[in-house]
């Protein structure tokens, strides 16, 4: 029986209520389940993780992305300003060991946010507007090795399993 590769899933799009304003961002998907029913996914909140409340205010980046946060160049700043650098580095760290822990090979995170945005985030100036980029955990992801996908790229990780897999 081949191996059945691990995916961290952002705990949010599985029903959740972690996000900043106590909501999930459930992401319902024939693909989802068939892989939940294959124990692949290992559901993870970073920010939860490392400490953050539920709810609490929206946060940022600001001055660059997430590898520019990881690399001191850049902070992560809550709406009213306050400097929330430090609690994202470590909620970045503990989904990194989380994965590494759970031979996660993939991950499928929440898009937009500044922890696991992986294709777009908030242009860190609170007016709504994304831009390309990434969260602070995706970029440290990558940086290890692990491939991320938002959720709107299903079929793409579907298509990377296949090839890994041998399917």
């Amino acid at each position: 029986m081949p191996v059945k590769e691990k995916i961290l899933l952002s705990a949010c799009l599985s029903g959740h209520l972690v996000r900043y304003n106590g909501t999930d961002k459930s992401c319902s998907s024939d693909l989802l389940q068939r892989w939940r029913e294959e124990g692949r996914l290992v559901t993870h909140c970073p920010e939860l993780a490392a400490g953050l409340p539920t709810p609490r205010l929206s946060a940022e980046m600001v001055s660059g992305q997430g590898i520019d946060v990881l690399n001191g160049h850049a902070q992560v700043v809550e709406s009213d300003g306050r400097d929330v650098t430090q609690p994202y580095v470590l909620a970045a760290w503990l989904a990194l060991k989380t994965a590494q822990s759970q031979g996660c090979r993939f991950a499928i995170m929440t898009d937009g946010s500044p922890t696991c945005g992986s294709q777009n985030v908030y242009d860190g100036a609170f007016s709504g507007v994304k831009v390309p980029g990434e969260g602070v955990a995706a970029a440290l992801l990558r940086q290890h090795g692990i491939e991320v996908f938002s959720e709107f790229q299903l079929d793409a990780l579907k298509r990377r399993l296949d090839e890994v897999e041998g399917a």
